[in-house]
């Protein structure tokens, strides 16, 4: 503690504050300091200590004088601590609070947290140096009062215009970006046109594309999204929209539940719709509701409930039995299949992997051996 001087906290010329921390005390080696909590602030020339209730009292020492610094985790009924190892203190030193020290090092003990931030930008500015690069102006001495401060050419003021600057450069940044996201919804309509023309030509010239081209036009159309999504605000809300929802995503999900298998996890849906509908992202909620409808509607689709509570979008015309006996047909090729294999096979998520083989297993055909290697299905042989 005896290479703190004395300061009255404001910043010099060429000196920046960069951060600041709230329910900070001072340790002086392993013992707490005279001083009660305060507010310990960071510059780029400076590491200073201002008393909370008690302005005037506020000590600094130079980023200068520090060797290096390490963490010191909270603990049971303890704060984290920021431990700074100094150098001696120099012979031309300005006077502080404490004339000498039996410690090298002094700790930071961060009551209201914040340290992890505190220490990653003190570990900036001892790798920069600014100091180094942008010395302050030479201090005004002055003889006024026991706590002889120093008068900087720049203080609150200049604090001030700094926030100022940073703020209308926030501002300016926000404006740009948003200038940016309304000329994107403009195209975003000229994009979808151009989505329905790809696919028109896709069907109209399937036999002159090949496989591979066709399946990344439709990684691109499904990227381009829903033409015009049904939202709250276009179809108001309860019943009716929930219908109209329920409707638009019979008409985009039925290509890839048939290219899925007939089945897709509900986790599945929700994210290629909220992917497809962009902005207007649906919720977890009225997506169920909507689902729920298909049947009610008429719609080539169904919301299933499997035993486990696992939920599916699956197409009317799924067959269960084949589903079944494909369960089985691999079992028995294989032997023995846990639900990662069976998912790798098939390419199914394991999720509606497992679910194939348990539904196999509840009609009599397969049984399960559950170890601590996982859970195996078997054929059932009984």
């Amino acid at each position: 503690m005896d290479r703190f001087m004395w300061t009255n906290g404001l910043l010099e010329m060429n000196e920046t504050l960069v951060i600041q921390q709230r329910g900070v005390r001072l340790y002086d080696g392993d013992e707490k300091a005279k001083f009660d909590v305060g507010v310990v602030l960071l510059s780029t020339h400076r590491l200073l200590w201002r008393d909370q209730k008690n302005h005037e009292c506020c000590i600094c020492i130079p980023l200068s004088q520090i060797i290096f610094f390490e963490e010191q985790a909270a603990g049971i009924g303890k704060s984290a601590k920021i431990v700074i190892h100094l150098h001696p203190a120099p012979a031309n030193k300005e006077p502080g609070p404490f004339q000498q020290s039996k410690f090298s090092y002094i700790k930071l003990s961060f009551k209201e947290h914040g340290q992890i931030e505190f220490y990653r930008r003190l570990t900036e500015e001892m790798t920069q140096k600014r100091w180094e690069n942008t010395p302050v102006s030479q201090p005004i001495s002055t003889t006024a009062g026991s706590k002889a401060g120093r008068t900087r050419a720049v203080g609150i003021v200049g604090i001030e215009r700094k926030l100022e600057e940073k703020r209308k450069e926030t501002d300016k940044n926000i404006s740009e970006a948003f200038e940016d996201l309304s000329k994107l919804m403009e195209k975003a309509k000229e994009m979808v046109e151009l989505s329905k023309s790809i696919a028109s030509k896709i069907k109209d010239k399937q036999g002159d594309i090949t496989e591979d081209e066709t399946i990344r036009f439709k990684s691109y159309l499904l990227s381009m999204g829903i033409a015009d999504p049904v939202t709250r605000e276009t179809h108001g809300s309860g019943t009716h929209y929930h219908m109209q929802l329920a409707r638009q995503l019979g008409d985009m999900l039925q290509a890839p539940l048939e290219e899925r298998g007939g089945m897709m996890a509900l986790t599945e849906v929700y994210c290629l719709v909220n992917r497809a509908r962009g902005m207007e992202l649906l919720s977890p909620e009225d997506l169920v509701n909507a689902c729920k409808m298909f049947e009610s509607l008429k719609l080539p689709l169904r919301l299933r409930v499997f035993d486990s509570g696992v939920m599916v979008v699956q197409l009317q015309s799924h067959n269960e039995e084949e589903m079944i006996a494909s369960a089985l047909d691999n079992v028995s090729e294989k032997g023995s299949l846990t639900a990662e294999e069976f998912a790798k096979l098939l390419g199914l998520s394991v999720l509606l992997a497992k679910e194939r083989l348990l539904l196999a297993e509840k009609m009599g055909h397969l049984c399960r051996d559950d170890s601590v290697e996982g859970l195996r299905f078997y054929p059932n042989l009984f």
